[in-house]
């Protein structure tokens, strides 16, 4: 008796082609071509995920140089003078102070140039 793996194999590509909807061209409806685009499909995900990390880190690192720009001080150096007084605030908590609560971010910028 010849066993028929038909239910199984249709069940496999339904669950392909439900990955793929909406996909160009032969993507969505080709079953060997849309294994390969949920494969490169994840690895687009996986690295976006990565940059939206280092994009975000680059608009606080933004914010914080253009409040500092009040200050005659660019980030660089602001982050330098911070180390070396030895005052660790992350770029996210300043970028929050220096755009939504500036008095605070005006006294961790006098605390590090020494002008209380």
């Amino acid at each position: 008796m010849r066993i028929k793996k038909g239910i199984t194999k249709h069940a496999r590509h339904n669950k392909v082609h439900k990955q793929t909807k909406g996909y160009r061209l032969t993507k969505h409806a080709l079953v060997k071509t849309a294994k390969e685009a949920i494969l490169h499909a994840g690895q687009y995900s996986f690295n976006g995920r990565k940059q939206k990390k280092n994009d975000i880190k680059k608009l606080w690192i933004i914010r914080i140089n253009a409040a500092l720009k009040d200050f005659s001080i660019n980030y660089s150096t602001f982050s330098k003078l911070e180390k070396d007084k030895k005052i660790e605030i992350n770029r996210k908590v300043l970028a929050h102070f220096a755009t939504e609560d500036y008095a605070v971010f005006k006294s961790i910028v006098n605390t590090v140039q020494n002008k209380e």
